[in-house]
């Protein structure tokens, strides 16, 4: 085996900082999805309030699917799983993200020195979403995807796959995933 081959085979399959780069380059895809899928849709016409989440939802997918098949190699895990854990740990996210964000804006904004070197609201809030973003990025998402979504959890599994049947019921959709339909 080439130094080639065995720098690949590590990429794709190894543990540690390399989990760790899988998972930052699936996060990446994922955040142009969920930009390009935004902004397309502006671009053809949809407001702003119904585009920027069909496109967080869609990157939320895209990267779910990514990690669940590349980063974190979690075949041995059941998807409807996988998609109540991910979904649990992505609106975690999203509200410390929202909460963090306004906290650190607010902060940053009381801090008259930034305003003396030309800092404003808007500075402010910038330099906030990008430092939350960062921490809520590697301190929740990464260490609760590795820990938690993408591994099995005997005790909580087979209740979230419960709520995925329930909620496919109640939509009218089979066990297989086809649609009732009404003669």
């Amino acid at each position: 085996m080439s130094n080639a081959s065995k720098i690949a085979d590590k990429f794709i399959n190894g543990g540690g900082i390399f989990t760790f780069i899988r998972s930052s380059l699936s996060s990446q895809v994922a955040s142009w999805i969920d930009m390009g899928g935004s902004i397309g849709l502006v671009a053809l016409g949809v407001s702003e309030w119904l585009a920027t989440p069909v496109g967080a939802v869609l990157g939320g997918i895209v990267n779910c699917c990514i990690n669940y098949k590349f980063t974190f190699h979690a075949s041995d895990c059941s998807v409807k799983a996988v998609a109540v854990k991910y979904v649990l740990i992505w609106l975690g996210s999203v509200l410390f993200n929202t909460v963090g964000t306004s906290l650190l804006a607010n902060v940053l904004d009381s801090w008259h020195i930034l305003e003396s070197i030309g800092f404003t609201t808007v500075g402010s809030f910038a330099v906030a979403r990008v430092i939350v973003s960062l921490v809520v990025s590697l301190a929740w998402n990464f260490l609760m995807q590795k820990t938690f979504v993408y591994r099995r959890r005997e005790k909580f599994d087979p209740y979230a796959i419960r709520l995925v049947d329930l909620l496919g019921r109640l939509s009218g959709c089979r066990r297989d995933g086809s649609v009732k339909t009404t003669k």
